[in-house]
């Protein structure tokens, strides 16, 4: 029997730790308040953890965990362990996916892709798995979530399918889960996706004249961005996101910060005078307080990249925006005579071979500044020279009803 009860309990006013007997004490504070502490000495270490608020646990449930907890460092458990570990198992998929994103968001450099990936499990995979314990979030739940987005959005599903593996395995690591993601079993129940046809499909380089033609008979900040684009051959997301800050009128030059490129190196893309002349019509029309060369319909928000594709849908192309850095290589390889490395320099790719990237030096900002130049004056010469050299079966002229 210990020494506590009810009345004696109640009655307690000043501060301190009163002793029921086996190690279970009342801890009171100067403020009044009340709880339950439990002192056990583990390989000859004595610590105490609390069991609880007075109002939360009577005196009776005290006294069961304490002997719960005396039974179990008598069988060589730590409860201070146990009890955290039980804790940690009882995460849930949405503070695992948290817990991922901030561990990882700085190790991303791409902007876009920390944006997106929280964005994306918030639309997709926390609705039905964010308030579930992390041991409940097994196959069939995690083909259920997919199953609505699988076939539907075929690529959106993968990438929402690797983030949810990535979180439980994340989670495994940290002893949060007891086993890794059953990535295995879901991919067995999901069915085969279709293939995608014409992904990043290219106009053909001998056509693109005659669509930067059209481009320039009407003005809007979209149809800027997409010349400036195709006269560049960089990324939308490179134009899109660029700002004045960026931009040398004077040496002609376009430094895309470390921060913006896919390989998080800082890029210098030399302005033919024709995408210069881009850049400076956009100067004329820039909206006071924005730093963005093309901002969208909010001044200090980007453009949207579906603002750039929307003018190949208007045409009825079926091309895509990013398919302009194709054109570009294929036209480089076939017209300019320069070697593939200033083209490829030109795109901003990293190089696949270790061994050279380490000592390649130069970055062939003169050459290509030929390069884009000559490319510019391919881009508006008259169009009908280039025509006449498509291949007939995939010409811009199909659709150039389109276009008149």
């Amino acid at each position: 029997m210990g020494s506590l009860n009810t009345t004696r309990i109640r009655a307690i006013r000043e501060p301190g730790r009163y002793v029921d007997g086996d190690g279970l004490m009342l801890n009171v504070t100067k403020s009044g308040s009340k709880s339950w502490v439990m002192r056990i000495q583990k390989n000859g270490r004595r610590r105490d953890f609390g069991l609880g608020s007075l109002k939360d646990v009577t005196l009776s449930e005290a006294r069961q965990l304490a002997r719960d907890y005396r039974r179990m460092v008598k069988n060589g458990f730590d409860p201070i362990v146990e009890r955290r570990r039980a804790a940690s198992r009882m995460k849930t998929f949405r503070e695992a996916a948290e817990a991922f994103f901030e561990t990882n968001k700085p190790t991303w450099k791409n902007r876009k892709h920390r944006a997106q990936w929280m964005s994306t499990m918030e639309a997709y995979a926390l609705p039905r798995l964010g308030d579930l314990v992390l041991a409940d979030v097994d196959a069939p739940i995690i083909c259920e979530v997919l199953d609505t987005i699988w076939l539907t959005k075929p690529e959106t599903a993968r990438r929402v399918r690797q983030r949810i593996g990535a979180v439980l395995d994340f989670a495994h690591s940290r002893g949060w889960r007891s086993r890794e993601a059953p990535m295995r079993a879901v991919n067995k129940g999901l069915p085969k996706q279709p293939k995608q046809r014409g992904r990043f499909r290219a106009m053909p380089w001998q056509d693109v004249p005659a669509f930067v033609s059209q481009l320039e008979e009407t003005e809007s900040i979209g149809r800027l961005a997409l010349r400036a684009l195709v006269h560049t051959a960089a990324r939308s997301g490179e134009i899109r996101g660029a700002t004045w800050d960026e931009i040398d009128f004077g040496n002609r030059v376009w430094t895309v910060p470390a921060e913006r490129m896919k390989a998080g190196k800082a890029h210098m893309v030399p302005l033919s005078l024709q995408a210069a002349q881009v850049f400076n019509r956009a100067r004329e029309l820039r909206i006071a307080g924005s730093n963005l060369v093309f901002p969208g319909q909010q001044p200090r928000k980007p453009l949207s990249d579906m603002t750039l594709l929307k003018i190949l849908r208007d045409y009825q192309l079926p091309y895509t925006v990013h398919g302009f850095r194709s054109s570009f290589r294929d036209w480089a390889a076939e017209q300019s005579g320069l070697p593939g490395q200033v083209a490829e320099a030109a795109l901003a790719h990293s190089i696949p071979n270790k061994t050279e990237a380490a000592y390649r030096r130069t970055n062939f900002l003169e050459k290509r500044r030929d390069l884009m130049q000559a490319w510019s004056e391919f881009l508006l010469m008259p169009w009908s020279e280039a025509e006449g050299k498509s291949d007939p079966d995939t010409s811009f002229s199909d659709f150039s009803h389109e276009l008149n």
